[in-house]
């Protein structure tokens, strides 16, 4: 016999059967245990080790390791300090982002039960509930969590509440041969029940699982790699090359090292990922005081490339709160006797969704407190209605209220009445309602009283929020478990399109044609977590950078696979944990906020990389050149430290600049950036040569003012060329550059003006030379300028073209 025949299921669907009245005996739960493992959720670790080296590893870290370990070959303590030091600030930001997968598996964990009434060797007992097995039998009361996948198997019904699990809005109703999940809880009722699933292999399992593999690397990370290894291979190119002519001009071979060395530390991008991070912190402190938190840094930056906002309907655009309609009382029945009568046939002690939902509706009415209630007989699916007796007056009343069909067959209403009122029903829940009907009886015959529509009402924002969202060039699609009329009569109301679709069917077929319906519905019903998964994951392979709004468990992993996952307030504490957004006050306008500062930054990282890009280009190429063509360092290995030191501090304060907010979603396009920044550094390397030439041949002025002359050109250049990278326009036209920046860059470049006037760790020129300096940057300025904006358009138009 194939030994594979005999091995028993995962999920163990093809045990043999308990016995109802004895349940397992201890010997064979331990035995099934320890074949099916704990009903837990499994963890997937790195060790620490292997955490600790990937932060260590990759070209970046390849390069500033190099430089560390050079350092500590020439015995340059301070550099071997400073660049150790970066080496771990970075690796423990890192440390701290990859915890994040793990925080949502244990607060998914939370929800599990942690005990369970079970019957084992013929008699009930409490066990924790990661020890049960496929095969237990187990008891579920009112407030239980139900703590693994489950057959119901005797009792006569139960309410359970799977809103965090599967989006429903309403309790379900379940009965003898239902299936109950692990997670939800029970409302009403007390059933016995057989488990068939446990740990990783229930429907809550599966949940987390989806979470565990939603891993990538954000655009942003992708981009910054993109600059980092241009910057570094580029750097690499020409140091290389000035190392071999060196040496073949037989130059002192380590004084030539030590400046290779920090004209390498200063060329590469070690504190690129820091400036953008930075960037990003103070949106995000920005967005915090708006009651939003990133929990997520990158996540702001891939906000303002997103084109499609997939938010969850249950408690996101709707508010979770059952609500009722306006009633529809019978002909000759007034609003308040239809409402009286189902305020009376609600469980005051426990009442559900919606019990509380008639109360509240029914609050006020006149008379509610004349009736005194002596017997309450609550909702069971087989009777599909709830009873009350009361008495008013030394008189009996019963009243009812229920399923409009069992309602009419109390009532004994029959003909054109009866069809009438069916056909309001099928009315009703075409748009969206669930109808329940209401009736009540002074002695033996039952009166009809009318309808009562319950619906889930949307957020008092949440129209005007989509409206924005669509106006900012995002689709908007939702997202529901709920049927697909619950969904049409929502997505009405709050101006979505009407193509809401099955989500099961739509997501079945050739992949090319899944991802043309995925794109073309506008939303989807009857939405298992996988589904909501899935659809991120296909809008995203179709090349849509996807939002995912959500508050349960079932929107965990959707909210940790999308670019930009945000929890909505009052989320489960597993949606927080795998949101990028956590929103912790009433409203979705944030969103649209949190959108437009992303675009905001996004325009300031932009600029820091067009910039970074062109400076680093302008020193090392023009360094180069002057070695190979001149056999001369332009400038002194202090001065390239000073340049370096100068031009962080106006950097910084690209954070803080004022920009325009872009009308579409963005994204990195790094040919444009690369191409605007290159055409500027080689420009800058133009200048900076047309200058040396005239110091050199012209002016005939020493090596060491020359040495000078040319430092100061390239901070006053460089600092210029700021102004050029941060405005998609001309420099000099709105939005102006904010006051930091404007004063950080300007009082950077008198101190560079001073070090160079009066000669400090440098040569002196006196003022005459360095106002000259001044002049000839200040005349560039605008050719700069017309040189960006010509690309900039040039490109423009070949990208329209190719589209």
């Amino acid at each position: 016999m194939d030994a594979s025949a005999s091995k028993p299921k995962a999920d163990g669907t093809d045990l043999p059967p308990t016995d109802p009245d004895k349940g397992l005996s201890a010997a064979e739960a331990a035995k099934r245990l320890a074949q099916f493992g704990p009903n837990a959720l499994e963890e997937r670790h790195k060790s620490l080790l292997q955490r600790i080296f990937g932060y260590f590893w990759g070209p970046i870290p390849w390069l500033i390791e190099a430089a560390a370990v050079l350092s500590l070959m020439l015995y340059d303590w301070a550099d071997f300090a400073v660049i150790s030091a970066m080496l771990i600030v970075n690796a423990a930001v890192g440390f701290f982002e990859e915890n994040k997968a793990d925080n949502a598996i244990a607060l998914l964990k939370q929800r599990l039960a942690p005990s369970a009434r079970v019957l084992r060797d013929g008699r009930w007992q409490s066990v924790e509930a990661r020890l049960l097995v496929p095969g237990d039998i187990v008891r579920l009361e009112i407030g239980n969590i139900i703590p693994a996948d489950l057959d119901l198997i005797g009792g006569d019904y139960m309410s359970a509440d799977e809103a965090a699990l599967t989006g429903e809005s309403l309790p379900v109703d379940k009965k003898v041969g239902d299936t109950a999940y692990s997670g939800a809880v029970v409302k009403l009722g007390e059933m016995v029940d057989r488990v068939t699933a446990t740990g990783m292999q229930t429907y809550f399992g599966r949940t987390a699982a989806l979470v565990q593999s939603a891993e990538r690397k954000s655009h942003f990370q992708q981009a910054v790699i993109r600059i980092g290894n241009f910057l570094i291979f580029s750097a690499l190119g020409l140091v290389a090359l000035i190392l071999v002519v060196s040496v073949l001009r037989h130059d002192p071979f380590w004084e030539t090292v030590q400046f290779a060395l920090i004209l390498t530390v200063a060329a590469i991008p070690v504190a690129l990922p820091t400036v953008l991070s930075v960037t990003m912190a103070v949106g995000a402190e920005r967005l915090a005081r708006m009651k939003a938190i990133v929990s997520r840094l990158v996540s702001i930056e891939e906000m303002a490339g997103v084109d499609v906002l997939c938010s969850d309907k249950t408690g996101t655009l709707t508010l979770n709160q059952l609500t009722v309609e306006t009633p529809r009382p019978a002909e000759g029945v007034s609003r308040d006797d239809l409402m009286l009568a189902a305020a009376l046939a609600c469980n005051a002690v426990g009442p559900d969704a919606i019990d509380q939902a008639v109360m509240a509706a029914a609050g006020g009415i006149a008379g509610l407190a004349d009736y005194a209630v002596t017997k309450f007989t609550p909702f069971d699916p087989i009777s599909k209605r709830t009873e009350a007796e009361a008495t008013k007056g030394g008189e009996a009343w019963r009243f009812s209220k229920g399923a409009p069909q069992v309602i009419l067959d109390l009532a004994k209403l029959e003909g054109a009445g009866r069809k009438a009122l069916e056909d309001a029903v099928v009315d009703l829940a075409n748009q969206g309602f669930r109808a329940l009907g209401a009736a009540r009886a002074k002695g033996e015959a039952w009166e009809f009283l009318g309808l009562i529509p319950i619906f889930d009402p949307p957020r008092p924002d949440a129209a005007d929020t989509i409206a924005k969202a669509r106006s900012m060039g995002l689709q908007v699609k939702m997202i529901t478990g709920d049927h697909e009329a619950i969904a049409r009569q929502i997505a009405g109301q709050l101006g979505l399109g009407q193509d809401i679709q099955p989500a099961g069917q739509l997501l079945e077929g050739d992949p090319a044609e899944v991802a043309r319906r995925v794109r073309a519905a506008d939303g989807f019903a009857r939405v298992l977590p996988e589904h909501k998964f899935r659809i991120v994951q296909v809008l995203q392979d179709s090349g849509s950078i996807v939002a995912m709004t959500g508050d349960g468990v079932n929107d965990a992993p959707a909210l940790k696979e999308a670019d930009a996952g945000i929890a909505v307030s009052g989320a489960t504490d597993a949606a927080r944990a795998a949101a990028d957004l956590v929103l912790t006050d009433q409203g979705l306008s944030i969103i649209t906020e949190a959108i437009r500062e992303a675009r905001r930054i996004f325009e300031r990282m932009t600029s820091y990389a067009t910039f970074r890009i062109a400076e680093t280009i302008r020193v090392l190429l023009f360094m180069t050149a002057s070695i190979l063509i001149y056999n001369f360092y332009p400038v002194t290995a202090i001065m390239i430290v000073l340049l370096a030191v100068l031009n962080d501090f106006p950097i910084m304060m690209i954070a803080y600049d004022h920009v325009a907010v872009a009308p579409k979603p963005v994204r990195w396009d790094m040919r444009r950036v690369i191409t605007v920044a290159t055409s500027l550094g080689v420009m800058g390397v133009v200048e900076t040569f047309l200058l040396f030439w005239y110091a050199d041949s012209v002016a005939h002025l020493p090596r060491d003012i020359i040495q000078t002359v040319i430092f100061l050109k390239l901070l006053v250049s460089g600092h210029m060329t700021l102004y050029v990278t941060r405005n998609q326009d001309w420099f000099w036209k709105y939005p102006l550059p904010s006051l930091k920046l404007f004063v950080t860059t300007e009082a950077t470049q008198v101190i560079g003006t001073l070090i160079a006037v009066y000669g400090l760790l440098v040569t002196p020129i006196g003022w005459k030379l360095a106002l000259i300096v001044w002049a000839y940057c200040l005349v560039w300025l605008p050719v700069e300028g017309a040189l960006a904006m010509a690309i900039r358009r040039l490109y423009a138009a070949r990208v329209a073209r190719a589209a």
